[in-house]
């Protein structure tokens, strides 16, 4: 029973430094380091690039090799802004709630916690997301090279029809 203790203590600790070492969206950080701003910038960008269907834009900032999950398949760069240039994916509407970056070395991984409107063809539809981007450095830029869309089990907050809350 003792030993059944020490290990749950043991456990708990160790969770709590494991957590504590990340940035997580949602969790109090001091206030983020150029570096880090320069990343949430350039993502805030992206979403409004991706609403306003700006390709080129997009393309500038996309990794050649870059490669994109969704819920309905993954593909590379030049299908991802095809499908964004035909509105295919039409990405209307990015709600950020919560946004974290963790920087090692020339790679940055951005989580979003978004409510995402999108037009799919003529229907439109809206998601709760945890959104995983993947930043390179190289020659002193700042390219995607992976963006994955994971569905979150909280309730969407944003009704389609809502106005931007920034």
């Amino acid at each position: 029973m003792k030993k059944n203790i020490i290990l749950l203590l043991l456990y708990v600790a160790a969770m709590q430094t494991a957590h504590a070492q990340a940035n997580l969206p949602g969790t109090t950080t001091a206030s983020p380091t150029k570096e880090e701003q320069e990343i949430l910038d350039l993502s805030k960008n992206k979403w409004k690039w991706m609403a306003d269907k700006n390709v080129d834009a997009l393309s500038g900032l996309f990794a050649d090799k870059c490669v994109f999950v969704h819920m309905g398949g993954s593909w590379g760069k030049t299908q991802e802004l095809n499908v964004i240039k035909s509105g295919g994916i039409w990405y209307k509407q990015a709600e950020v709630y919560g946004a974290s970056v963790n920087i090692f070395g020339n790679t940055a991984i951005l989580l979003n916690d978004i409510d995402l409107i999108a037009a799919l063809g003529a229907n439109e539809v809206v998601h709760a997301f945890m959104v995983t981007e993947v930043y390179i450095k190289e020659n002193e830029h700042w390219k995607m090279g992976s963006l994955t869309f994971s569905q979150l089990l909280r309730p969407v907050k944003l009704k389609i029809g809502d106005q931007p809350q920034h």
